[in-house]
């Protein structure tokens, strides 16, 4: 295996067939099912706004979780390099989605809102530092936030 390069699979089920297949644009569920081997399933569909299930993730959320998660993970890797001890990390991201007249659509950028607790150690330039220098290092590394192709802004806070 090359150690620079890392293979990722899962296995994607429709579940949404009501018996007529796609006769119809209303005629069909969104339901699906996402599988990865040791993990449990991942029940998906679409936005409601699309006929999906509001009890289900859709993947305009899984795009937002994954940006968020690989952020949060990045950021938590370069506070240890730079002896910042974190205690607490929420985020609550927002994206903007853009449909077209053709039926497309795409994002056109998400805002990530990460709020970090660190301990009190470094006074005002240890915040300082974890408030700024540290995100953007952070999204440097993160592999879905270099993956997309629309901007991934941050408004983080810190306390100490």
């Amino acid at each position: 295996m090359n150690l620079s390069e890392h293979r990722y699979t899962l296995e994607l089920e429709w579940t949404g067939n009501r018996g007529g297949g796609t006769a119809s644009y209303r005629g069909y569920g969104r339901d699906h099912i996402i599988r990865a081997a040791g993990l449990p399933d991942l029940p998906g569909t679409a936005d409601p706004t699309f006929h999906g299930d509001r009890d289900r993730w859709n993947p305009e959320q899984l795009l937002l979780a994954a940006l968020s998660q690989c952020h949060m993970l990045s950021y938590l890797h370069v506070a240890v390099r730079h002896g910042i001890r974190v205690l607490g990390y929420t985020d609550s991201p927002e994206g903007t989605l853009r449909l077209n007249r053709d039926g497309s659509g795409e994002f056109t950028s998400v805002l990530l809102r990460p709020s970090v607790t660190i301990d009190g150690a470094g006074g005002p330039a240890a915040v300082e530092l974890a408030t700024g220098p540290m995100h953007a290092e952070a999204n440097s590394l993160c592999f879905i936030a270099r993956s997309v192709n629309f901007p991934v802004e941050h408004r983080p806070a810190t306390v100490s």
